[in-house]
């Protein structure tokens, strides 16, 4: 049985097989920069198996909401074509791991205060009469208030 290697090239075919994706989303994502492809002599794509770890971050990324220019921004601290080392790993690891967690955080906030009053102006829930007296959040600007930070306790 033939041992893989980190530096064997494989079709795309066989990253999208690993990956679930199809062929065309590969394409796209070699095709927009995410990944890197390198050509053969007759023009078929072939790609590092380090291509599959970046592949399987821009899917969960996707999955998780992440836009591919904000899952690229993340990428592009790597290096292109050719495998990162566990310290880059990391080091992209740790910042994506602080954005994930202040958007918890927003989630958790959004759960928590989604049933009452969001200071968004529409007064049709009698909690926004208490907490959102005439619309006082709109002094804060436009948009949900309470969701984006601000709070009733700074109207008083």
């Amino acid at each position: 049985m033939k041992r893989s290697t980190a530096q064997e090239t494989l079709a795309i075919g066989e990253i999208a097989e690993r990956t679930g994706l199809a062929v065309s989303a590969i394409r796209f994502y070699a095709d927009n920069g995410l990944i890197t492809a390198e050509r053969t002599e007759s023009g078929h794509r072939r790609f590092r198996r380090s291509a599959i770890r970046r592949v399987s971050f821009i899917l969960i990324c996707q999955r998780l909401g992440y836009s591919l220019a904000e899952i690229a921004e993340h990428l592009s601290s790597l290096p292109p074509g050719k495998a990162p080392t566990e310290a880059q790993w990391s080091r992209m690891g740790a910042q994506f791991a602080r954005e994930v967690n202040e958007r918890i955080a927003a989630l958790e906030q959004l759960r928590d205060k989604l049933n009452g009053c969001i200071g968004c102006g529409c007064l049709s829930l009698e909690a926004c009469q208490l907490w959102n007296a005439e619309d006082g959040a709109a002094a804060f600007g436009a948009g949900p208030r309470y969701l984006l930070g601000n709070s009733s306790d700074q109207l008083r």
